[in-house]
């Protein structure tokens, strides 16, 4: 796919059906224009155009598309974004009346995403998702891949050159996969070895402050710009909860509206430390009008992710910048347990740690076990169940007190169940002493 050139004279477009929502559609150009600027690109007009229904082989209708071609032609636009996705074939009629490149919003996500890779993860993800965008819309038009991927005896019997392009993709596509799955295993051994760790997961809608946020708790050194899409690597670091235990924090990529669903499922495993964390954390930035929108949109990612059961920790941000700064207990009575914050000027940054602490505790099963020691051949299995948080040797065995995650508390008891279990809330059984 090609990518937007700096500052490339653009011309951004979209598409409204009779009865939909006007200023949500306004609203959505507003952030493909910001997404455009992000690109490289530089917004010289926006279109709008309202049908009962989309015109098939070119989304707008003629008349809009004569009227976009004029302005084109009279301005040397270099570039058309439309921020809803366009078909194959709506793309190829488009490109042919405007004789210039035309994009869709997906297309330009992927464009974004290709630059700020920079893990192999995160540059092979990316790859992925871009790969299979790109196999529904080859044409005879397209540079043959066989010269780019592969040369003499990629072509086989009776194939003609599209279709050899397209199993190069689709080859290309299953080597991308299985290049995935080697690098998750690798994370997968990572995360085992933080088996027992409190963890906690950052998400939230792009820009709302999670990597500002991420270096405010943990003093990690990590990438910070106000811009869309800072971060697309999940950066790990440890920090102390109130009362000095250790904990860890990773910052994911940030989600959008109308994010594509190739880049959705490619980055599934990156985050898989959302999906495996104890609390996400879901930070908004409240000075926007929108953020109810955008937590909705988080939301309903995460559903998609398949992340769920899990306590969700709202946090709103950017409190130094909201106009009337009396709107927040409004907002407090809406949202009730969240927390404001400012991470940039580490306001209430304590109040936060607290608040992620009690709902971590909340969550846990703190409970004694007596393990003879004749049974230590299993201390392994103990140690994999969750975090010891401390251990009383006597005559017959050693009475450890784990916290042990929700998820893994029948795990426990199966493998421990021979053995008295006690909960912190209950007295101690003398038995174990």
């Amino acid at each position: 796919m090609e990518s937007t050139k700096k500052n490339e004279d653009t011309i951004a477009i979209t598409f409204i059906r009779k009865g939909e929502n006007r200023e949500l559609a306004y609203e959505y150009l507003d952030e493909l224009c910001e997404l455009a600027k992000t690109a490289g690109a530089e917004i010289v007009e926006k279109f709008t155009q309202e049908l009962q229904s989309p015109n098939k082989a070119t989304l707008i209708g003629k008349g809009k598309v004569e009227e976009i071609k004029e302005y084109i032609d009279e301005n040397k636009v270099q570039l058309v974004i439309f921020d809803v996705d366009l078909t194959p074939m709506q793309v190829r009629n488009l490109e042919k009346a405007f004789q210039i490149k035309v994009i869709d919003r997906s297309g330009l996500i992927l464009d974004i995403f290709a630059k700020r890779a920079s893990s192999l993860e995160a540059k092979t993800q990316v790859e992925l998702a871009q790969t299979q965008y790109m196999l529904p819309r080859l044409t005879r038009m397209w540079t043959h891949l066989s010269k780019q991927l592969g040369g003499i005896g990629t072509k086989g019997p009776g194939e003609t050159q599209i279709e050899t392009d397209r199993r190069i993709l689709r080859d290309k596509i299953q080597f991308l996969k299985e290049k995935l799955i080697n690098i998750e295993n690798v994370r997968e051994t990572q995360r085992k070895g933080r088996a027992g760790i409190p963890r906690f997961a950052l998400v939230g809608y792009t820009n709302s402050g999670k990597s500002t946020l991420m270096k405010a708790i943990t003093a990690a050194d990590v990438y910070i710009k106000d811009e869309l899409f800072a971060t697309l690597d999940t950066t790990v670091r440890a920090f102390e909860l109130p009362g000095g235990m250790k904990a860890l924090l990773s910052d994911t990529v940030g989600f959008i509206r109308k994010l594509p669903h190739h880049l959705v499922a490619s980055f599934r495993s990156t985050l898989a430390e959302a999906a495996e964390a104890d609390v996400i954390v879901h930070i908004v930035d409240v000075s926007l009008e929108n953020f109810r929108d955008q937590i909705k949109t988080v939301d309903l990612t995460l559903e998609t992710l398949d992340i769920k059961d899990r306590p969700v920790l709202l946090v709103f941000n950017k409190i130094d910048k909201m106009e009337e700064r009396l709107g927040i207990t409004g907002i407090k009575e809406e949202f009730p347990g969240s927390v404001f914050i400012s991470a940039t000027r580490g306001i209430n940054i304590q109040a936060l740690l607290d608040k992620i602490k009690e709902i971590y505790d909340n969550n846990s099963n703190d409970v004694w076990i007596k393990l003879p020691y004749t049974e230590m051949g299993k201390i392994n299995q103990l140690f994999n169940c969750g975090q010891i948080l401390s251990q009383n040797d006597k005559e017959d065995g050693t009475i450890y007190c784990i916290r042990i995650k929700p998820e893994q508390f029948s795990y426990f008891k199966n493998v421990f169940g021979t053995f008295q279990i006690a909960k912190q809330t209950q007295k101690i059984d003398k038995n174990l002493e």
